[in-house]
């Protein structure tokens, strides 16, 4: 899985509101397009997700995953998949964000291994499009 496909997007907003939302995982499925539950099954002593059930429809196929954070502070959360579902094998995500002025630049990055053989070009597009989706969404979600 060395292959990431990242892209960033400049919010409106400061990094620890933006981070306060990408935090609210079970809120996902009122602006991320896809999603279409998260379930937290455990949280750190700061109360944010530590593991996660994620189930998403992802254009051709759908699949429910388990999923392991990793928070930085509202500078960076990493996740990594640790139940994988029947066609999602590997992954491995992050939002990093970089505040100036007012203004934060938040960047995801994501890799998917799925079990279906898929050429790498039409894998990385897949990345891109749930990328830019979610960014969106985020970006509308804290600015509206």
């Amino acid at each position: 899985m060395a292959d990431r496909t990242s892209s960033s997007i400049t919010v409106k907003a400061g990094k620890s509101e933006i981070m306060a939302v990408i935090a609210d995982l079970e809120a996902y499925p009122g602006w991320a397009s896809g999603i279409r539950e998260f379930t937290v099954q455990d949280r750190g002593e700061d109360g944010r997700a530590s593991r996660a059930r994620l189930t998403f429809d992802g254009g051709p196929f759908s699949d429910t995953v388990g999923l392991a954070y990793t928070w930085e502070g509202d500078d960076r959360v990493t996740w990594e998949l640790v139940e994988p579902g029947t066609v999602v094998t590997g992954l491995h995500g992050a939002y990093g964000l970089a505040e100036r002025d007012g203004v934060t630049e938040v960047t995801y990055e994501l890799a998917v291994d799925v079990r279906i053989p898929m050429i790498g070009m039409v894998k990385r597009k897949g990345e891109k499009r749930i990328i830019d989706s979610a960014l969106k969404g985020l970006k509308r979600h804290v600015e509206g």
